[in-house]
């Protein structure tokens, strides 16, 4: 993970190919985003806006055991929307620091809710990953102060 970029990246499949501005973060450190891979683009949404109403909500779910929001700990490894007729749809990889997490069952849900809440979605699904595992080299700099790790 490249930790001093810190752009958010949309793709698509239809070679429409932008960054957008940096997501609205609480302090200066530099995280890498995850993908927001954009599935027939329609030019009647405002993307920019989306993907910082989706960090921002991502931003609020916060680790239990740790100070540090999941978006800035590296937990989330993408985010892709889908267009429909009727609006827009996330599905959003992430992770946990470990397997054995005791909030494995109630973190996706939180995120999930948080998201479609804050980015007007019409559906948000949260898929748990585990491959890559996680390391502490995709927190960000100030996640890696906050837990002592610097």
């Amino acid at each position: 993970m490249n930790p001093s970029n810190n752009r958010l990246n949309v793709l698509s499949n239809h070679d429409f190919v932008r960054d957008i501005r940096d997501a609205p973060r609480e302090d200066s450190s530099f995280v890498e985003s995850p993908l927001l891979v954009l599935d027939e683009p329609r030019r009647d949404i405002n993307y920019d806006d989306i993907g910082e109403k989706i960090i921002a909500a991502i931003r609020t779910v916060f680790d239990p055991e740790l100070p540090v929001n999941l978006f800035d700990l590296g937990l989330i490894y993408g985010i892709e929307l889908k267009s429909l007729d009727s609006g827009l749809t996330a599905h959003i990889k992430m992770t946990l620091t470990s397997p054995g997490c005791p909030v494995a069952g109630t973190l996706p849900g939180e995120v999930q809710r948080k998201v479609q809440a804050a980015a007007g979605l019409i559906s948000t699904t949260v898929e748990l990953v585990w491959q890559p595992a996680w390391s502490k080299s995709r927190m960000s700099e100030a996640a890696l102060l906050e837990c002592g790790l610097l």
